[in-house]
């Protein structure tokens, strides 16, 4: 029986999506679902929005608002040299749900939050542009640095939706590490290096990477060889980049006295070897992306107090069942009883089988039209997940 047949106009909604890549952001889809839901179910239905966020764009304003934080910007260095425009977030760890803060040791004090992708994303870089021979993450560095001037008790670092893959050396250059000769830390002139030197300048906090990618640095499941294509990377190219990524890793875990174990310490790989050498360099540590988002925005408490739970991103495929972002909402709802529906733009078949299997009550569907053209998609796409969902909660068996 269809949703408005079936329950009152004070049904509670809860929407939590991720952003829709290259088409809207995560708080624009919320959006999108509430004003397609007041328009099956009528202006008194309750929906509470709950942007996800998977560590890259939207990571530090998501989470910064929810936590009732301060939102600063500054002017630092991009992927390919230029000025970009950097948030950066701050929130008093005592504010932050138990489980949350549990994530940080139960420290005290102000957290400063940082997003990659505003710093040295993907989204920044032309796709004509694109190689991550070119693209560094000093950016990152100057905004660690920042932070750390500025009194952070500790440091939350995204890292999704990297232009580079740069071992995190372009960000320890702009701490004071050397690469000689110098001002060669772009991969591009990896090649002249033969020393690292320099030192870190200054005492910097716990430094904590949200990262729920498992990939070594190295190798076939390594960075260069898996995201490298996505950036630019040529095939031609992976296997001499990866050897030079070797090289220049263990130059940096010598210099650091560090075991060469750390290349093969799954989410090594993530955001071209970042979160690497912030740990050889600095100790930082790896916290589960979405665990964290998760209990920063107490979705579990959301789920519960709603009557249906609707999620979803920009492309639902085999990927998405790996137990992070809307599928991870759709196994919580699943455990708490609820029933769910994903909104995706697209959704392959054998993804929304596998979901439906696994949670009889949860539903997929795709919001773009049948043969639809990705620009013409990309640009109705807010349109066509608000039809989408009003088609959904009228037509929608409980």
């Amino acid at each position: 029986m269809p949703w408005r047949c079936m329950v009152p106009v004070f049904m509670q909604i809860l929407a939590a999506f991720d952003k829709f890549k290259d088409a809207m952001s995560a708080s624009r889809a919320c959006e999108a679902v509430r004003l397609g839901a007041v328009q099956a179910l009528g202006e008194s239905v309750q929906l509470q929005a709950a942007p996800l966020t998977d560590g890259g764009e939207g990571f530090c304003p998501i989470l910064t608002a929810a936590a009732a934080g301060r939102l600063e910007r500054h002017t630092v260095r991009g992927p390919r040299g230029e000025a970009v425009d950097a948030p950066l977030g701050w929130v008093a760890l005592q504010q932050l749900p138990d489980r949350a803060r549990r994530c940080f040791a139960n420290q005290t004090g102000q957290l400063a939050i940082l997003e990659m992708a505003s710093v040295a994303g993907l989204e920044q870089v032309p796709p004509a542009q694109r190689h991550p021979k070119n693209c560094s993450t000093h950016g990152v560095g100057e905004l660690l640095r920042i932070a750390t001037r500025q009194g952070a008790t500790a440091i939350l670092l995204g890292i999704g939706g990297s232009a580079t893959s740069d071992l995190g050396l372009g960000a320890l250059e702009a701490l004071g590490l050397e690469l000689t000769p110098g001002g060669c830390s772009t991969p591009a002139q990896w090649p002249e290096v033969h020393s690292i030197q320099g030192s870190i300048q200054g005492d910097y906090p716990p430094i904590f990477i949200a990262c729920d990618v498992d990939n070594p640095l190295l190798g076939e499941q390594g960075a260069a060889y898996v995201y490298g294509p996505q950036k630019g990377l040529p095939q031609a190219e992976r296997a001499a980049f990866d050897a030079e990524a070797g090289r220049l890793a263990t130059l940096l875990c010598d210099f650091f006295k560090q075991p060469h174990t750390l290349k093969d310490q799954a989410g090594s790989g993530a955001a071209g070897g970042l979160g690497f050498g912030l740990k050889v360099a600095l100790g930082a540590n790896y916290v589960a992306g979405f665990e964290l988002v998760r209990a920063w925005l107490d979705l579990d408490t959301l789920v519960q107090e709603a009557d249906l739970v609707l999620t979803g991103e920009g492309k639902f495929d085999r990927s998405s069942l790996s137990g992070k972002g809307p599928y991870a909402l759709a196994a919580a709802a699943h455990a708490a009883g609820k029933p769910c529906i994903v909104l995706a733009g697209r959704v392959e078949a054998e993804a929304a089988q596998q979901l439906q299997a696994n949670f009889p009550k949860c539903h997929a569907y795709s919001i773009t039209p049948e043969g639809c053209p990705l620009p013409q998609a990309l640009a109705a796409a807010a349109a066509n997940l608000q039809s989408t969902t009003t088609h959904a909660l009228l037509t929608h068996d409980r």
